[in-house]
């Protein structure tokens, strides 16, 4: 049982990887924007900024770690005050490992960012465990932009071990407070496979609204 448990986490390491590359996340092989991108939100006091999320299966509720990875956190805030997360689909949903959103309208459309890509936090002592919230990319550790994933169990194979190409893991930048029961309702919707898409809802859940609590 336990070489079957090691076996299927990584194969699944092997599947967010791969599956956040490509037509699903930074395009390859084109040269990134150089345009200058929109300043970052002016109101960085808040250690522990709350982001909702209203969506058409109940609302999610994430508190995020400036401390931690001040950087994707201020880079979050900044798409969720420019309404960047408002129609966008979870188009990745994989029971015992995690659900993704940040990418594509109901359309399947991409929904590129206006940001550059992050310098990954990764080595930031947070880890990838039930209910974290961490940044997707492609295989490239500092291509993160604006997808991002809720863990639906522990997947420490996922989390930092090295300054490497494949010690860097996923910067995890916050956590569910409340909704687990919303995350964990999405992870039960049957999935297919539609190319490019490998694991998508057959039925659409749509982040509705995007918001800073108290805001």
């Amino acid at each position: 049982m336990i070489i079957r448990r090691e076996v299927l986490l990584s194969i699944a390491v092997a599947l967010l990887v791969a599956a956040c590359g490509g037509a699903e996340s930074q395009p390859g092989g084109e040269e990134m924007e150089t345009s200058q991108p929109p300043p970052l939100p002016p109101d960085v006091g808040n250690p522990s900024p709350q982001v909702v999320l209203e969506t058409n299966m109940g609302a999610i509720v994430m508190e995020l770690d400036r401390e931690a990875a001040p950087n994707t956190v201020d880079n979050v805030i900044e798409h969720v005050e420019n309404g960047f997360y408002d129609g966008l689909l979870f188009h990745r949903v994989m029971p015992g490992f995690m659900i993704q959103t940040g990418s594509f309208t109901s359309g399947l459309q991409e929904r590129q960012s206006p940001r550059p890509p992050l310098r990954n936090e990764a080595n930031n002592g947070l880890k990838n465990v039930r209910g974290s919230v961490a940044m997707a990319r492609t295989p490239d550790p500092h291509s993160a932009t604006a997808g991002f994933y809720i863990n639906l169990v522990d997947n420490r194979g996922l989390d930092f071990t090295a300054e490497t190409t494949t010690g860097w893991g996923y910067a995890v930048f916050g956590k569910v407070i409340t909704g687990m029961d919303v995350v964990d309702a999405i992870a039960e919707i049957r999935t297919e496979a539609r190319p490019p898409f490998e694991n998508l809802p057959v039925r659409q859940v749509i982040i509705e609204k995007a918001y800073i609590k108290g805001d």
